[in-house]
């Protein structure tokens, strides 16, 4: 584990440390779980939008379903007569 330092400004500091001493946390955990949270928000961020890139150029190159197509087969579910999924 490393250490890095920051300066925290005091409208993030107060509220911090209030926070460590009701969750009888340190206020290291908190930033670290923050931290953690942050991370992976911008993760799924960053693979939501390839597989948006990746949707806009099958869209561009003609890979792409009628929407009758797909919701024919989406009501077909729960019936008895489940459809193929659209190709």
């Amino acid at each position: 584990m490393s250490i890095t330092s920051i300066r925290l400004a005091d409208d993030v500091e107060k509220p911090l440390e209030s926070l460590a001493k009701k969750l009888d946390r340190s206020k290291n955990y908190l930033i670290n779980q923050a931290i953690k949270e942050f991370l992976a928000k911008q993760s799924l961020e960053e693979s939501r939008w390839v597989e948006t890139l990746e949707a806009v150029e099958s869209i561009k190159s003609g890979k792409s379903l009628d929407e009758s197509d797909v919701n024919a087969w989406l009501n077909s579910w729960g019936t008895g007569e489940r459809k193929e999924p659209p190709k």
